[in-house]
Formats: structure tokens, C-alpha cells, sequence
């Protein structure tokens, strides 16, 4: 059983994943032709970014600065 952060973080991944596919679906059926100021059509490719965006920040590593090691590169002090 996984606990409640990584069923919340499953969740929110399968959700995202939901967003997106409805979104490509949306944009693949969008009429043509598309004129470049189109702002429905923008809109929709906007959010697909920002679906996107968010499912790399899920799934990518964090770093959390401490005083042993206030930045990536400074590895970890031992004492």
C-alpha cells in the first residue's frame, strides 16, 4: 500500500495525464484553416505547456538546501 503523499502524487500524475490527452483531442479536432492570432486555439496549446510542465516537475527530483549543503553542486559535508 503506498502512503497518502505517494497516492496523492499518483493521483495528481493520472489526472495530468487525464488533462493532457483531452487537451491533444481537442487540438487535433480544432477546425482548420488556424490563423496565427487565434485565441482559442493558442489557449489550448498554452495550457498542453502547462499540463506538460507540470507532469516533468512531478516527476523530477528536488533539492532541498540545508546548511550541510546549501547548493546542488556543494555535495554533502561530512563531520
Amino acid at each position: 500500500m503506498l502512503d497518502p503523499i505517494e497516492e496523492c502524487l499518483l493521483l495528481a500524475r493520472s489526472e495530468l495525464a487525464a488533462a493532457k490527452r483531452l487537451l491533444d483531442a481537442e487540438i487535433r479536432s480544432y477546425p482548420t484553416p488556424i490563423a496565427g492570432c487565434d485565441v482559442q486555439f493558442n489557449h489550448l496549446l498554452a495550457d498542453r505547456q502547462r499540463v506538460r510542465a507540470a507532469m516533468v516537475a512531478l516527476g523530477s527530483d528536488v533539492f532541498v538546501p540545508t546548511p550541510r549543503s546549501p547548493t546542488p553542486q556543494a555535495g554533502v559535508e561530512s563531520r
